[in-house]
């Protein structure tokens, strides 16, 4: 196949030549497709190096171009061109870095700038050097570019060095001692005397990308988390101003001294603004009001949530530029030092951006850490004091003026503005960022003070679910539950004023952990002000009372919390919820008398077996069960390892094995242990979560999910005892109604976060200051993050296979024999019997479509003669079939058409040769299957 015309490609993308000739280009490519579906992707960014879907292909041509090196269509069924003669004086090609597209890139200059110069702005630049001193180091890097990495070298510039060994060092997670001595190795086996040009270390590299990369500020905290050391009032304080404590670790120390606690700060504009200032982000940030879904009442992303679209009815001059930007904002707490037994939490603070398509936004290269706040305990309620400087540059962000912006799409300046439209936590860290505390009776910050819940032993039970069911409702009265009716009205739905009011109650409390200032526990008047601990700092933005979902209850937590309590109480070990004290609760409310707490004649109490837990031999059964599940690769860790020694136990479950095993195997393996009516509302909760964590949701689905839930956590309250429903139970019943406000589950939860939170880990080289190691390592792999999408000829994150990418098209035309996957691990070859190979063929013959036309045909044809023939005094019936055989212990009869068109009955001893003669002259490929009866029975035989 010859592509003829490749006029095409040079005209502009969204004209309608260019749309007629990726049409074609894709309907020559339809029959080249893989088993999947799918064919090399020759657009900019997959570079024939990812397989794509038939039907994306168009799409991503469209969107991101053409790739200007894929001359010869050879990947699509273009000959290739015959290798041209070589020329007797041939001309060395220019020497092209890809360095220089990315220094274009972040120079670039609108046409309609006045003093044609970059601003600070333009280049990324957030130091306070002058306009000159940067344009020169933009040189110097250009230079670089342009420099050969040793005489004759046309492929490699100096620059290009730099920035691919150095990605490989970030890739590798080399130490910057072994980076040196690498280095010093080359310059040591190609001399600078020859000409060589390596770099002389580590530091030299950074110190050159440093135009490149974006920095940190260090400011200078007080020791108990009381304010910061920054603005014109406190930045040249010595003294706390709120506990009068020492700004320096010893104040006496002559020189430079050392602060006591420092806030790492990575300021969001300038990264805000880098996203529009190169090519291969720019073009998706947009994608949220060009890509998104048009189906009535299906949601795949953000923007199809109910909290978007009221946003943008509030705020409609935010909502007409598309180039503004949303914004998720992560925080948690996590231990640098591993497993360590040192105790240790650092709380960073991450960034998303919402305008990015679904596949994108919850990237690892997509994510910005905008403050590292340091431990080693965790700020709790006072991390509003490390929020300021973010809600300052927030606060810029969301002004009408904006922040000048440069598109290197359009080629035109905007004015950016940004928006944080909610946060993600797990329910300790949304404590402390939305102010509801998430203890006490009063603990769930949606139903607010109608949280239901009673107490009981020792601890707070979130039970009284019947109240949110319809009215009436048959369990409202009946008295199984908690002994009593329960007639009252749902909770409420809370609006703004009603929260700004309750806000207004507050008393004002003095920030910080001093033990003489804001450590002094106050006991808080519920009565007033109910579970606010404070008035979050993000109220202080304009637009955060009016929006409608401002904190995520995050589902990856709430869903491993539940499987815990679910698991655990099933096998009855040492974290059961059903104890001793969990029974007495039973008989206190006078409900459930099997299961009270009883004394054997020895005056020993016993506790009888519950119908929600196994008994010994069951739960050996389960554990052997799950010990037995093999997973695909890639999809999750080996169960195996999780069962204990004598099959009694399973432990050491991470957030995504509880996934699995909620969603997977729970629902399976629980079917032939419990009762019907204790697996099913069970069962019923793993499909509710599986329903929530999909890609794609309706609204109709949520609306009936959320009418649903309520059913199954009234069926659990009818099981288990009041001690079971901790917090985290009653929280699935807001996660339905939650996802009409925000979308699908996958931007908003919190699996991506706890994954890049394990890569800052890894950054840790010096223990004794892992604050600041985080902070080198990842503004050093940010600014290779962005040199990496440029590079042309490394193996990157952007432009590597899928970790099981199909394998290139199989020569073979019989789709039985097509391989869909790579084969893992060494090939083995089973024995392979007779039988094995009579299923094989069957197999064969079933799955081929290759085969359709001639067994259509072979139907038609058996369907067109078929006849029917009983004998009463056997009950055999012949279907289908020119000739059956029925074999016995001592004698085979064979049913073949007779003569007058009946059948005949042959007999025949079984060892007899006659028999081999007769079968010999049928035509046994005509041979189906027959039917014998025997007492009602019917049993198929075949041939």
């Amino acid at each position: 196949m010859v592509f003829a015309d490749k006029s095409w490609l040079e005209k502009p993308r969204g004209s309608r030549e260019f749309y007629d000739g990726v049409q074609k280009f894709v309907a020559h490519c339809t029959p080249l497709v893989n088993s999947a579906g799918k064919i090399r992707c020759p657009c900019k960014r997959c570079r024939n190096i990812l397989f794509k879907p038939i039907e994306w292909i168009g799409d991503h041509i469209t969107d991101n171009g053409w790739d200007p090196l894929y001359t010869v269509w050879d990947k699509h069924g273009e000959p290739a061109l015959p290798t041209p003669p070589l020329q007797a004086t041939p001309t060395p090609p220019p020497l092209m870095s890809d360095m220089t597209a990315l220094l274009d890139d972040l120079s670039y200059i609108p046409p309609n700038n006045e003093h044609n110069e970059p601003t600070q702005g333009d280049i990324g630049e957030t130091s306070n050097e002058p306009t000159q001193a940067t344009r020169n180091e933009f040189e110097e890097l250009y230079s670089s570019a342009n420099e050969a990495l040793y005489p004759g070298c046309d492929h490699v510039t100096r620059l290009d060095f730099m920035a691919k060994f150095t990605y490989f060092k970030v890739k590798g997670k080399l130490t910057d001692s072994i980076f040196n001595e690498m280095l010093e190795w080359l310059q040591y086996a190609l001399p600078e005397s020859k000409g060589y040009k390596f770099p002389p270390s580590y530091y030299a590299i950074k110190k050159t990308f440093k135009t490149i990369g974006l920095g940190y500020e260090s400011i200078h905290a007080c020791e108990h988390d009381c304010c910061l050391f920054r603005g014109e009032v406190n930045k040249d304080l010595q003294f706390c101003p709120v506990c009068n404590t020492s700004r320096w670790k010893d104040s006496d120390t002559p020189g430079k001294k050392v602060p006591r606690k420092v806030l790492r700060y990575f300021p969001i504009i300038p990264r805000l603004q880098r996203l529009y200032k190169s090519r291969h982000t720019a073009k998706d940030m947009i994608w949220h009001a060009t890509g998104k879904c048009t189906e009535p009442g299906k949601m795949q992303h953000p923007v199809d949530g109910g909290a978007w679209k009221k946003f943008d009815m509030k705020y409609p001059d935010f909502a007409k530029e598309p180039r503004n930007v949303r914004l998720g904002l992560c925080a948690d707490g996590f231990n640098p030092f591993g497993n360590l037994s040192q105790t240790y939490s650092m709380w960073p603070v991450i960034l998303t951006t919402y305008n990015l398509p679904p596949w994108l936004c919850m990237k690892e290269s997509n994510f910005m850490l905008t403050l590292l706040i340091p431990g080693p305990k965790s700020p709790g309620k006072d991390i509003d004091v490390y929020l300021r400087p973010l809600i300052e540059d927030l606060q810029v962000l969301w002004d009408k003026k904006g922040v000048e912006t440069t598109d290197i799409v359009s080629g035109q300046n905007f004015n950016m503005r940004a928006m944080v439209l909610w946060t993600i936590n797990d329910f300790p860290a949304r404590s402390s960022l939305s102010g509801w505390s998430g203890q006490g009776y009063k603990a769930c910050p949606t139903c607010n003070e109608e949280t239901p819940s009673i107490g009981v032993k020792n601890k707070i039970a979130y039970v009284g679910h019947r109240r949110f069911l319809r009215k009436p409702h048959k369990w409202r009265s009946s008295r199984e539950f908690n002994g009593d009716t329960d007639h009252r009205d749902p909770p409420k739905e809370y609006p703004r004023d009603v929260i700004l009011a309750q806000h207004a109650r507050l008393l004002t409390r003095v920030p910080g952990k001093h033990p003489k200032h804001g450590g002094v526990k106050i006991k808080r008047n519920v009565e007033v002000e109910l579970n606010w601990t404070k008035r979050s700092i993000f109220y202080e933005l304009e637009y955060w009372s009016f929006i409608s979902l401002r904190h995520n209850l995050d589902i990856m937590h709430i869903e491993k919390n539940v499987l815990e309590a679910i698991l655990n109480t099933l096998l009855m070990n040492d974290k059961s919820k059903d104890t001793a004290k969990a029974r007495q609760d039973l008989q206190k409310l006078g409900i459930r008398r099997p299961l009270w707490l009883t004394k054997n004649h020895k005056g020993k109490i016993v506790k009888p077996q519950a119908a929600y837990s196994f008994t010994p031999e069951n739960r050996k059964k389960f554990c052997q069960y799950i010990k037995g599940v093999k997973l695909p690769d890639g999809f999750g860790s080996c169960f195996k390892h999780k069962v204990t020694d004598n099959d009694t136990n399973i432990t050491g479950l991470k957030s995504h094995d509880c996934h699995i095993m909620m969603q997977r195997l729970l629902p399976y393996g629980l079917q032939n242990y419990l009762p019907d009516n204790i697996a099913k509302p069970i069962i019923e909760l793993s499909s509710l979560f599986k329903q929530l964590c999909s890609a794609t949701l309706m609204e109709d689905d949520m609306l009936k999910a959320s009418v649903k839930v309520v059913e199954i956590l009234c069926e659990l309250e009818r099981i288990y005892p009041p001690a079971f429903f901790d917090i985290m139970i009653h929280l699935p019943i807001h996660l339905a109604l939650e996802a009409l406000e925000g979308g699908p589950i996958h931007p908003r939860w919190m699996f991506p976060f706890e994954r890049f939170m394990k890569k800052l880990k890894g950054y840790v080289r010096n223990k004794a200051k892992p604050e600041g190691s985080i902070a080198e390592g990842y503004v050093a792999e940010e600014a290779l993050t962005l040199s990496s999408h440029y590079f042309r000829d490394v193996t990157t994150k952007f432009n590597r296979l899928e970790r099981n990418v199909d394998p290139p098209p199989p020569t073979c035309q019989f789709q039985a024999f097509r391989s869909v996957c790579n084969t893992i691990g060494l090939r083995s070859f089973p024995p392979f019997g007779a039988k094995e190979f009579n299923k094989a063929r069957w197999y064969v013959l079933h799955n081929s479509p290759e085969i359709d036309t001639y067994r259509a045909q072979f139907q038609r044809s058996v369907t067109s003669r078929k006849q029917i023939s009983k004998n009463p005094k056997d009950g055999v019936r012949v279907v289908s079939c020119r000739a059956a055989i029925e074999r016995r212990a001592t004698q085979t009869r064979i049913w073949a058409p007779g003569p007058g068109g009946g059948n005949v009955l042959w007999t025949a001893s079984k060892k007899s040769s006659s028999l081999n003669d007769y079968r010999s002259k049928l035509a046994c490929s005509e041979l189906k299957w027959f039917d014998t009866r025997n007492n009602g029975r019917v049993k198929k035989l075949y041939l």
